[in-house]
């Protein structure tokens, strides 16, 4: 067939996680020779050649979509694996354990990386559903799985995702102490990537100032351990390869994102991430089941464990920020101890708040955000000055990081709601641990930052955005 094309390569009929499905576009030059219009015709085997006025015809290079090209508008960015960067998939995960047992094989084992796997929390809920296991076996298990690939640590982000929490609860105290200061609330979760692409590409310089600097539980666990846990371990962080096991693929730009690189050592802090249905083709492609991989014990030192036992926190599937922001603040604040959190659904499911009063009178209205038609009420909430929040846990995915797009689908005739529930129930099976309880956090504000307000804190524990100006159509959204 023969088509003609304004200037763009469309996609479209994609298997886009998050609907409705937006047009994915990435500019292709054309060359106008005798300043006639340009054509491309495509070929049954999906070739593009493009053709002149005098017939002739040039066979073109197929575009291809890369993190660097995403405007992450409509979570597109999950539709397929091919429009994602190579080197965030689990073939470079096995090119890297290969160098290393090569190395070992020429007897110049010193020369091998230092290989980290951290798990989210949501990803092992994920594999746990698919498997049938509890979270614990599937914790172990998966140890044992990528200790017999090559590597040498698997840790568990909900380590991270303490510091987080915390920094994100001091950093709530200081914006609603400023309040009158133009920015300052209400304040935006930040560990979402895919909203946080959205609001720099789409809305810019309004709504980032609400956004909280805090880094998400995955980049934290990259400062730390290509800081303190490579020099812990005599590496430098070049010398050490960091894999992350993620719910979404959009955690494959923000590993990707130029803030979140060294440009001493010339590495990122999270050099591959990898995605729960990943990680289940890694198991096929080694012809095992992950309810028959033998178990190993947790790696305890970068882990959220109580004895040998995992744990993890109170709140939402996401991380439970709104949970411990309330908690905290009302504590802090009204001298409120609040223990059980009573919300109200407001227009669907993904929509929630929360309200504390004091002497009748509601200090603090907190609400969960998830999904873009959500995402999208807010922010031009947020725009008119019209948001009643103080806070606002946003998550791109309906349903939030459970239900995110890099996590294993339901099976044929499978249901995927029942799937999402089962996922749900496994998440939170663990007993929960309160923040202030892990013993190591206070000890790493210590040795590894300083103290919780000196500079190396606020650069190993929080970011910043930057406003991209619009490029193309594909932005203007409709919902």
């Amino acid at each position: 067939m023969a088509s003609h094309f304004s200037g763009a390569l469309q996609l479209t009929d994609l298997d886009d996680f998050i609907t409705p499905s937006q047009e994915c576009i990435k500019p292709v030059k054309v060359e106008k020779k005798g300043g006639g219009l340009g054509k491309i015709k495509i070929e049954d085997d999906g070739s593009y050649f493009q053709i002149t006025e005098d017939g002739s015809s040039t066979k073109l290079q197929k575009a291809k979509i890369t993190l660097d090209d995403c405007l992450a508008c409509s979570g597109c960015i999950t539709s397929a694996e091919s429009v994602l960067i190579t080197q965030q998939s689990q073939e470079e995960l096995y090119r890297v354990l290969q160098e290393n047992a090569t190395m070992c094989q020429n007897g110049t084992p010193e020369k091998q990386k230092l290989i980290i796997v951290s798990v989210s929390p949501q990803a092992r809920a994920s594999l746990a559903a698919k498997y049938k296991l509890s979270i614990q076996d599937t914790a172990e298990k998966l140890t044992g799985f990528f200790k017999r690939l090559g590597v040498h640590h698997v840790f568990d982000t909900t380590f991270t995702r303490d510091f987080s929490l915390m920094e994100s609860g001091r950093e709530f105290l200081q914006r609603y102490k400023n309040s009158k200061e133009k920015g300052s609330l209400p304040m935006l979760a930040s560990a979402c990537p895919g909203w946080i692409c959205y609001a720099e590409k789409t809305h810019g310089d309004y709504i980032l100032p609400y956004i909280s600097s805090t880094k998400s539980p995955q980049q934290i666990m990259g400062s730390l351990v290509k800081d303190f846990f490579a020099r812990q371990n005599n590496r430098t962080a070049d010398q050490v390869y960091h894999v992350t096991v993620m719910p979404c693929f959009d955690k494959k730009l923000e590993a990707s994102r130029q803030d979140f690189y060294s440009d001493i050592y010339s590495t990122r802090d999270v050099d591959c991430v990898i995605t729960s249905g990943e990680v289940d083709v890694m198991l096929e492609k080694e012809g095992v089941s992950l309810a028959d991989v033998e178990s190993h014990d947790l790696d305890s030192v970068l882990c959220s464990v109580s004895g040998n036992e995992l744990v993890s926190h109170t709140g939402s599937g996401s991380g439970g920020y709104l949970e411990y922001i309330l908690k905290y603040a009302a504590k802090e604040l009204y001298g409120q101890h609040v223990e059980n959190i009573q919300y109200k659904t407001l227009r669907n499911k993904d929509f929630k708040e929360v309200t504390i009063e004091v002497d009748g009178k509601v200090e603090l209205k907190f609400a969960i955000a998830n999904g873009f038609r959500n995402i999208q009420n807010l922010v031009q909430k947020v725009k008119r000055g019209k948001s009643p929040y103080h806070f606002v846990e946003v998550m791109a995915c309906p349903s939030g990081c459970l239900n995110g797009g890099g996590q294993i689908k339901a099976e044929s005739g499978e249901n995927p709601k029942d799937l999402l529930q089962r996922v749900e129930e496994l998440y939170h099976s663990l007993k929960s641990r309160a923040v202030e309880d892990n013993p190591m956090v206070e000890k790493l504000y210590t040795e590894w930052l300083g103290g919780a307000d000196s500079e190396k804190a606020r650069t190993m524990l929080h970011t910043q955005y930057h406003a991209v100006e619009k490029a193309t159509s594909a932005l203007n959204l409709k919902w």
